[in-house]
């Protein structure tokens, strides 16, 4: 079990600056604009020994009738059913305001240890004004007056709030876990899809494009496998990257590539592959990541017997030598075909992770090879002796030959296509590299 730890209060007191000093990277966006966090979002910490999981919220505020505004305090409310400690942050600048009379008063009604932490405390006449927070009433521990930008006062906090846990709880309990990302242009239904897998609203989903701004990871499991999803905000052409914060999300997007073994390009059926897909796909590829096409909203597709067909020739076309990338259709909406999607993603990563013999190989491809050898070069033979996997963390196939410099891309691609035939590499980048035997 791990131990979790959750930072709420009112918008812009702070909680997204407080986060990314006890995770210690920036994995929340900050800026000054009210309600940049819409969704929880996790990291993992670690303070005197003790390892815990910290869960950032998106700013509540009651009785607003604003749409991201009511999902938000479902998410919060999520949050503090989830968390062992809550830390509850207000702002010494402003002392106490309405909003945080509401929050306190929400959360009386917990079992758990709440604390009070008044940031923006940057000097001694601010962290003096910290004690009028007692008068919320909510909690049983003393107020920590704390200024998360420099982190001054955190030390403190966190020697309270470790206390409550039972255990030691553990480093990084997503370590060896797969990690599948969600991406694609905004307003595909990639939070719609992670809400369907789950059962329950984890990520905010209004019609608007660019309801998700963070990268949100969560653990999921199917038929006995555990695995991580990321749900990652839309990627626009970069001509309409205006606002800061979504800058910041596009470039959060991509280092989630970087961070995932397989990647879900999820695309609109009613649009097709655009420009936009075909470089990410190329930017997953060029990171050696598992690849498959979700086209999602095929119920808005009229079609017969031959749409699907069609459609996909007409996409495996427009992927030129990546015919490698499996296309799965699917209407988010109606739930048609999103679990075997899923399925899709865990055979991507068993196909990315699995090694093949050295004995398999040389019995397949030395045969293949025979049938077809590397075409002379200025009158010099080329001679393939012998094959082998090497031990990375994606496919890459070594063929041991005597003049290596001399084999062209041509039969690169023969070979690649061979290995293809005969071992299931669905989904993956396989490189090949020849070696002086």
């Amino acid at each position: 079990m791990a131990n979790i730890v959750a930072i709420v209060g009112r918008p812009n007191v702070g909680k997204s600056t407080l986060f990314n000093r006890l995770v210690e990277e920036r994995k929340a966006i900050e800026d000054n604009m009210s309600g940049v966090t819409r969704d929880r979002h996790y990291g993992h910490a670690q303070w005197a020994g003790k390892f815990f999981s910290v869960i950032d919220t998106g700013g509540y505020v009651i009785g607003s009738d604003d749409i991201y505004e009511a999902e938000i305090r479902k998410q919060v409310k999520l949050a503090i059913e989830e968390a062992d400690v809550i830390l509850f942050v207000v702002d010494c600048h402003d002392g106490v305001t309405d909003l945080d009379t509401d929050f306190a008063h929400e959360l009386r009604a917990t079992k758990k240890p709440v604390y009070i932490v008044a940031n923006k405390a940057d000097n001694q006449e601010k962290s003096f004004m910290a004690n009028e927070f007692y008068s919320l009433g909510v909690s049983d521990y003393e107020v920590f007056p704390i200024a998360s930008a420099s982190g001054s006062g955190t030390g403190e906090l966190l020697d309270h709030a470790i206390t409550q846990f039972e255990e030691e709880g553990e480093e990084d309990p997503d370590a060896d876990t797969p990690k599948i990302s969600i991406l694609g242009r905004p307003n595909v239904g990639k939070s719609s899809f992670l809400n369907a897998l789950l059962g329950k609203e984890r990520s905010i989903v209004t019609n608007e494009a660019g309801t998700t701004r963070d990268a949100i990871h969560t653990r999921y499991k199917l038929f006995g496998q555990d695995f991580i999803i990321t749900d990652t905000a839309g990627i626009r052409k970069k001509a309409k990257v205006t606002e800061d914060v979504e800058f910041y999300s596009v470039m959060r997007s991509l280092r989630t590539l970087e961070e995932s073994d397989v990647v879900i390009i999820m695309v609109d059926a009613t649009r097709g592959l655009e420009a936009q897909d075909i470089n990410l796909i190329a930017l997953a590829i060029k990171n050696n990541k598992g690849v498959m096409i979700m086209v999602n909203k095929w119920d808005l597709i009229e079609k017969d017997h031959k749409t699907m067909g069609t459609i996909k020739d007409d996409m495996i076309e427009r992927l030129g030598e990546n015919k490698w990338i499996p296309i799965i259709f699917t209407s988010v909406t109606e739930k048609q075909r999103i679990f075997q999607a899923i399925e899709l993603a865990v055979k991507v990563y068993e196909n990315k992770t699995r090694k093949v013999t050295t004995s398999k190989l040389n019995d397949v491809m030395l045969p293949e090879i025979e049938k077809y050898p590397p075409p002379a070069w200025k009158g010099k033979y080329i001679k393939i002796k012998y094959v082998t996997q090497l031990p990375t963390k994606n496919p890459v196939i070594a063929f041991f030959c005597n003049l290596p410099q001399y084999i062209k891309s041509p039969y690169t691609r023969y070979l690649e296509n061979r290995l293809r035939e005969n071992f299931d590499f669905e989904g993956v980048p396989v490189k090949i590299i020849y070696k002086n035997k």
